[in-house]
């Protein structure tokens, strides 16, 4: 029993970060009441992320400040079925963001899209090399929405967060310096490329000489001054390097903060409250209509707060975990193939090759930004023949200088102490003097992968952890290899005095410890099929029609692409769905 039950609203939306903004934005356009409950403290670019305090890379970014406290929820990480899960007690391979603006304050900014066919992945696989390709344990889907339907959101959301890039692909007319394998494109970027970075130059230079097709990274940093269609302003960007894990002093980097929030706060119809952690929704007797949330508020009261509608926009975890907590949809069973929340979790693959040059060839680390740098995507996706390589899937290759942190961001030459006087001279000789190229790769979903509540572990609050089941496939290893090695032959067209390469191998099992992304997706995913997804194309639940579920989560399995342009994208697509015919018509919106 709750300790106190507020007034009911229209809408509760649980987190606030990217989707909590977009939703908030587009249904109090709509006149409704919106309350928006955040977890974590408020947070907005002044003052919190005022210059110089946020520029601490020790409290930052080696101590979490803007991260889950772990200490009192987490999750717990296990390879296989048979195994024990154990809790993920340390941040390292991803970093779930905590309080206002979530993970959207502390990205670095990739602000892709999706390639078309990666949206009908398993469709477009089967027709081009037949259904015997797909591994049997492979379980890829089609999300249930094509680009094209999608292409005036991403559109959209571009312009929100003042994306920096050069199009490609301007409605099916390609465009010489952009990528040219990307989807087609209503409009150009709303603003320039950022600077190029010597690094990147390099590369693009060595990789057109290959015969690839060299662009731009598009970047959620401001190149220039800029106005958004709300009205919020962007500052030009200043490269100083400190994007991933900081917030923006600049107002810069598109953020919750620095695109929507301002609107946000000047409204009447919305309300944000933070310290309010939300435990589960409350269902109706039938369980087939939400009536509202209970959640734990600063003072550790139970409140019971009613709503007509509720979405779900926190983090594809925390998504999942609540609609599992909640008996929201039918949890996945790996072992009989049966239910759908949990279902399809995976990752991103990655691998990087860094180059090091001697004194004559200087760059200069402290100039960066989160997405500053060139790219290219011959080998994402399914720009290439698969057929005799034995693998699906692919990567987008790029050099990007995000900074020149001195705890972090320092790359020596393999086989160099970790510590003592061997380690300074190392640090001398090669700081200022190297660069990297990443291939950023697809993971594909797998029956086995997966996620649901851990039996033994519980959080603060005395409910279950969430447990992830997941390891490395021998697909994505084939996928890793052959990218990995293109990296490395345009690597060597620069002539380094040595080039390490950092790929991982068959059998090696996924490490929690180092760094890699916070790209998790899947748990929640959309679908034209209730049996084979937990959401329908309008990110609607297909068992309690009045809660829809944004985020990373509703994704088959994993884009080449980093996440978020998509996931703002199919925020926008859900906002216009839930405008323009749920609320004439509180219903199912697709037929199961």
């Amino acid at each position: 029993m709750a300790d106190h039950k507020r007034a009911p609203v229209d809408v509760v939306l649980v987190g606030f970060g990217w989707t909590g903004a977009i939703m908030a934005k587009e249904l109090t356009d709509a006149g409704l009441q919106v309350l928006a409950l955040e977890r974590g403290e408020d947070r907005d670019t002044n003052p919190d992320f005022s210059y110089p305090k946020v520029i601490d890379e020790l409290t930052y970014g080696v101590q979490a400040r803007l991260f889950q406290d772990l200490s009192r929820e987490t999750l717990t990480i296990r390879h296989g079925l048979d195994d024990l899960a154990l809790p993920y007690r340390q941040y390292g391979s991803f970093l779930p963001g905590n309080g206002v603006g979530g993970a959207g304050v502390h990205w670095n900014g990739m602000h892709w899209r999706v390639l078309p066919s990666e949206l009908r992945l398993r469709s477009h696989i089967e027709e081009r090399y037949g259904r015997g390709f797909i591994p049997p344990d492979m379980t890829i889907q089609d999300f249930g929405v094509s680009y094209d339907e999608l292409e005036p959101f991403f559109d959209h959301f571009e312009r929100v967060c003042g994306v920096s890039g050069r199009a490609g692909n301007l409605g099916g007319r390609i465009v010489e310096g952009g990528n040219p394998f990307e989807g087609a494109r209503s409009g150009e970027f709303p603003l320039p490329p950022l600077a190029q970075m010597y690094s990147g130059a390099l590369f693009a230079k060595a990789a057109a000489e290959l015969g690839y097709h060299p662009f731009p990274t598009p970047a959620a940093n401001a190149s220039r001054e800029y106005t958004n269609p709300y009205g919020a302003q962007l500052g030009k960007c200043s490269y100083c390097g400190f994007c991933e894990r900081f917030g923006c002093y600049n107002f810069s980097k598109a953020s919750p903060q620095t695109t929507i929030l301002p609107v946000l706060r000047q409204r009447a119809r919305f309300t944000l409250r933070t310290q309010a952690h939300v435990l589960r929704v409350n269902l109706d007797r039938q369980r087939q209509r939400a009536v509202g949330v209970t959640y734990v508020d600063a003072l550790g009261r139970e409140i019971e707060q009613p709503a007509e509608l509720v979405i779900l926009c926190a983090y594809q975890l925390h998504n999942v975990r609540l609609m599992l907590l909640s008996g929201i949809g039918t949890p996945y069973d790996p072992r009989s193939g049966q239910g759908v929340v949990g279902k399809n979790y995976s990752y991103q693959m990655m691998g990087s090759v860094d180059l090091f040059f001697d004194a004559g060839t200087r760059f200069n680390p402290f100039v960066g930004a989160g997405a500053a740098g060139y790219a290219i995507d011959d080998l994402n996706g399914d720009h290439f023949d698969h057929g005799p390589l034995g693998f699906i899937g692919g990567a987008y290759v790029a050099a990007n200088q995000t900074g020149g942190r001195p705890i972090q961001q320092l790359a020596l030459p393999p086989g160099t102490p970790t510590w003592g006087a061997e380690w300074k001279q190392a640090l001398k000789a090669c700081y200022g003097h190297t660069m990297s190229i990443s291939t950023h790769g697809t993971v594909m979903s797998y029956r086995d992968t997966y996620l649901d509540l851990d039996p033994n572990y519980r959080d603060a609050f005395g409910q279950p952890l969430l447990r992830m089941t997941f390891d490395w496939k021998e697909n994505e290893f084939r996928m890793t290899q052959h990218v990995t090695e293109k990296a490395a032959e345009i690597a060597r067209v620069l002539a380094p005095a040595q080039v390490a390469v950092k790929i991982r191998k068959s059998g090696e099992h996924y490490d929690t410890r180092p760094y890699q992304t916070t790209h998790n997706v899947g748990g929640a995913i959309m679908g034209s099929d209730p049996h084979g997804s937990a959401l329908n194309r309008y990110l609607q639940s297909w068992d309690v029609h009045n809660v829809f579920v944004m985020g990373a989560g509703a994704f088959p399995q994993n884009i080449g692409y980093n996440p978020t342009g998509l996931v703002g994208a199919l925020a926008y697509w859900s906002a216009k769905a839930i405008r323009e015919q749920y609320l004439r018509d509180p219903r199912p919106l697709v037929s199961a």
